[in-house]
């Protein structure tokens, strides 16, 4: 390995941590209207946003325009743990490939490295995404200054260090598919494109616009149960039974949310998921490849 193999994982985290920030409002309305509808949670039984532009508008006139990025800190985190290791490892591993098939590439083997690099990176960094959750959609309830050493004192106290884990499971799963639909598209749309666009932003836009779609649609079922999974409590300590709609693992909450709301809420939040990822990976790709020409 040579000595540039550093590179890729210092700009995947400053290109994600970029690209965040620039997005992250999106994320919010996104995972609010995610745990919104479920019929065992009386407290959310009853819909509060009819969609992505009327939570911006709730939620700002509500709770403050700045409750819109509620949660950015530990989102930020995230993404420099997150990012810098899945992008890093991702273009790490295709690299050692490369160089042991003569620079010869195959969809098969991006595919894998990104499913090993998304599965990977994720679950490190469940922690930082369930108090980005927690923070998210603390103002439904009422709280709107919930701070990032304030949330991870009360999940830590109250669920222990596995509460931190919560929803590790479709976490890996939806970065798995994530990273094995976006990354290896994206590689395969440039590679297409160079010949036409050349390496530049145009080709570097054209081909992330296309790695999003694909992405949303295969991970927005998993990311709504992720979701659901990283926002309910279940206490270490509990006086009486456990709250209706705690979901008991991966499997009860997708059978839970199908009997109770039917197909469509495996796609609840999809156009803020949509708008967001397309943004995010316009941003971090472009960002990526400059910092990459200008080092």
């Amino acid at each position: 390995m040579g000595d540039r193999d550093w590179r890729p994982f210092i700009y995947g985290g400053v290109a994600s941590c970029v690209a965040e920030f620039g997005t992250f409002p999106i994320d919010t309305a996104k995972t609010r209207l995610q745990i919104q509808g479920q019929k065992l949670d009386k407290k959310h039984a009853k819909l509060k946003y009819k969609g992505m532009i009327d939570c911006f508008f709730k939620t700002a006139r509500q709770e403050g325009f700045s409750s819109l990025y509620s949660g950015i800190w530990p989102a930020v985190l995230r993404q420099a743990t997150y990012g810098t290791i899945k992008f890093g490892t991702y273009y790490s591993l295709k690299s050692i490939i490369l160089e042991h098939n003569n620079g010869k590439e195959s969809i098969s083997v991006n595919v894998i490295c990104a499913v090993i690099a998304g599965a990977f990176s994720s679950a490190i960094a469940n922690p930082t995404d369930v108090l980005k959750v927690r923070m998210q959609v603390a103002g439904t309830s009422g709280n709107t200054n919930v701070g990032l050493l304030d949330c991870f004192k009360d999940v830590y106290t109250h669920e222990g260090i596995s509460g931190l884990w919560r929803g590790v499971n479709p976490t890996a799963q939806r970065a798995a598919v994530i990273a094995a639909i976006e990354l290896p598209v994206y590689d395969f749309c440039k590679g297409r494109l160079m010949n036409i666009l050349g390496d530049n932003a145009s080709n570097h836009f054209i081909s992330s616009l296309i790695a999003s779609v694909g992405s949303a649609i295969g991970s927005t079922p998993i990311d709504v149960v992720r979701t659901r999974l990283m926002n309910q409590r279940k206490l270490k300590k509990s006086g009486g039974p456990l709250p209706a709609h705690i979901y008991s693992g991966t499997a009860d909450c997708f059978i839970q949310t199908f009997k109770n709301e039917g197909f469509w809420a495996f796609y609840k939040g999809f156009v803020p998921t949509l708008f967001r990822m397309g943004p995010w990976n316009i941003i971090f790709f472009i960002t990526y490849e400059q910092l990459k020409q200008l080092y």
